[in-house]
This record gives structure tokens, C-alpha cells and sequence, in this order.
């Protein structure tokens, strides 16, 4: 395993569309294991391919829950409910923090490392977590998705 560079706002890959994940092999879990170190070491909660300058469809996630980081490959909300307005930020814009509404609670069907598909339910932040983080996947960002009126960068 090893961190790898957090690549921050105004670069352009992380305003690209994400390909799809193929290929379930090796590359791929040293990909996430890499991702899962610097999502720690950076005290994040969580972190899209994109953001480690990889154009494909795998994030991880650790919403200090207990369940410890979650990978989801290719992910897809399937539903969502509700509604919460509160605080993002993001590890691509270390210091920026906007009110930003998201849903209050998720369905998301994803693969595993291994190819197996899954689905997970996610409420509160874990689903603002998966929000999050899918959107980095299609390059959109928190700041797109700000409830105030607040100039847009990047």
C-alpha cells in the first residue's frame, strides 16, 4: 500500500466522466488499498478514483460507523428519500466547507473488489458520503451542489 497525491481543485481530471471498472484483478485492489491509506491519512471520509487522478469508477468510504471502509465499484444509486442540508467539504479542497443539500437516505448498488455485485442502504452522513462521492465520479463537485449563492471555482 501506499498514499498517493490528492489531486486538488482546478485540475482538470476532476471535472472528467469516470469509465467504468472491467477488470477485477490485482491492479485494481492495490487501486483501493492505496485509496483506503490516504483516505486515512488525510482523516477523510471518503475518496473517488478521480481524486487520485484514476478515471474510473471506484471510491471508499469511512464514515467511522465501525464497518470501517466500504468500497463500492461502479456504483449506482438506485433510490433515494428525504432530504438534509448541512456542511461538505472535500479532500480535493482541504479548508472549504459549504452548506449543501443531499438526500437523507440512499440505495446504492455496487460491486466488490472481487466483481461481486451488492447493495447497500445508507442514511444520514454515510448518504451524504455516497453522494458525495459518486458525483466526483460523473466530475461534479461540492461546490456545484451549494446551497448558497456562492461564485462557483474550478
Amino acid at each position: 500500500m501506499a498514499l498517493r497525491e490528492i489531486i486538488k481543485f482546478g485540475d482538470d481530471v476532476l471535472r472528467k466522466k469516470c469509465r467504468e471498472v472491467t477488470a477485477f484483478d490485482e491492479k485494481l485492489a492495490c487501486l483501493l488499498d492505496d485509496m483506503a491509506e490516504t483516505l486515512t491519512s488525510a482523516d477523510g471520509v471518503g475518496l473517488a478514483a478521480p481524486q487520485v487522478g484514476i478515471l474510473r469508477r471506484a471510491i471508499v468510504i469511512d464514515v467511522r460507523d465501525g464497518r470501517g471502509i466500504i468500497e463500492l465499484i461502479n456504483p449506482v444509486i438506485t433510490e433515494q428519500s428525504g432530504v438534509q442540508v448541512g456542511n461538505e467539504g472535500c479532500l480535493s479542497d482541504p479548508g472549504e466547507w459549504c452548506e449543501v443539500e443531499r438526500p437523507q437516505n440512499v440505495v446504492v448498488k455496487a460491486f466488490d473488489r472481487n466483481g461481486k455485485e451488492f447493495e447497500l442502504k445508507g442514511s444520514d452522513l454515510l448518504a451524504r458520503a455516497i453522494c458525495h462521492e459518486v458525483d466526483h465520479l460523473d466530475g461534479i463537485l461540492f461546490i456545484d451542489r451549494v446551497k448558497q449563492d456562492i461564485a462557483k471555482r474550478s
